[in-house]
């Protein structure tokens, strides 16, 4: 079967590093295209490194894109990290269609940070799907769907590196093997439990200490590390990335007012919310990188009484 793998970054490169591996036939790569002084995409340095040609259009909306990919006679797209729009002009090209990974349960959790809002949201499961996409935005039928749960203490990085990451990877070649083997599955998406969340970033991840420590907590740990939940002090931004959270029964006696320090240690500093505290382990100030919290808080003079805003 010939493969054309289309995709970006590190789970681009592990996909298509894993398929050669085995001994599938790639005949080509499609990548994103870089942006000026932007490093080599590693999907684009595994793909040259292995002697492949690699094909990075700026749209696939245009007839002569399509003209090359039906040239090189695929009979199935792998789409590993894709972030431009591929029409199903482009899609319906290999003889076997295109399948893509997704990082959550669809249809729920639809978009581009769909790691990053289950644990923001509360959520206790979350998962990946290889699915058959369309013209829709993460709307085709899926092939096949693996869970996993999102612990107390998990954070977008782990549910990310540790589990999805590999599982996305395997569950790519189990649906590519049941796809020669004909035996791939077309399930329709229940858009009655559909939902669609956009970009995580900085507009969505600023602490409100008035919250609730879970929604506060949540935000931390589904931010972490990317986009980074992030406060003020001294009128600067302040990434918070590490924490705990101390409900107000647990331990008792700590009082203060919302975003208020209340204590300092050898290892954290602890801010009052709504309904408890919340306990920094690590933080990153904006002139700076990361760095233990006691530390920041030493050098930043971080008193017990200071107001994060």
């Amino acid at each position: 079967m010939r493969i054309v793998v289309h995709g970006q970054q590190a789970f681009g490169k592990a996909v298509l590093e894993a398929l050669l591996k085995r001994g599938d036939e790639v005949v080509a790569v499609y990548a994103a295209p870089e942006k000026p002084g932007q490093k080599i995409d590693p999907l684009k340095e595994a793909a040259l490194a292995a002697g492949l040609p690699v094909h990075q259009p700026a749209s696939y909306r245009k007839p002569e894109v399509w003209e090359q990919f039906r040239a090189l006679a695929p009979d199935l797209q792998v789409m590993a990290y894709v972030t431009l729009f591929v029409p199903e002009e482009f899609l319906k090209i290999p003889s076997q269609g295109s399948i893509q990974y997704h990082p959550s349960l669809l249809p729920k959790f639809r978009g581009p940070s769909s790691i990053n809002w289950p644990i923001i949201k509360g959520e206790t499961e979350t998962g990946l799907s290889i699915f058959w996409p369309d013209n829709g935005l993460d709307t085709g039928d899926i092939l096949l769907q693996k869970k996993t749960p999102i612990s107390p203490d998990d954070t977008l990085g782990s549910v990310y590196f540790d589990r999805l990451f590999p599982m996305g990877v395997e569950a790519t070649l189990e649906a590519v093997d049941l796809v020669k083997a004909g035996k791939a599955q077309r399930v329709k998406q229940d858009e009655s439990r559909a939902s669609y969340e956009g970009w995580c970033s900085a507009d969505n991840s600023r602490i409100d200490w008035g919250k609730p420590w879970a929604q506060i907590y949540n935000l931390i740990r589904g931010s972490n590390p990317q986009p980074g939940a992030w406060t003020l002090h001294d009128g600067k931004k302040l990434q918070i990335f590490d924490s705990k959270p101390l409900p107000a029964k647990q331990p008792s006696g700590i009082a203060g007012k919302m975003g208020e320090v209340v204590a300092i240690d050898a290892e954290s500093f602890t801010v009052a919310c709504a309904d408890g505290r919340i306990r920094v382990f690590r933080v990153r100030a904006a002139d700076g990188g990361k760095v233990g919290a006691a530390e920041f808080a030493a050098a930043a003079k971080l008193v017990v009484g200071t107001r994060l805003t």
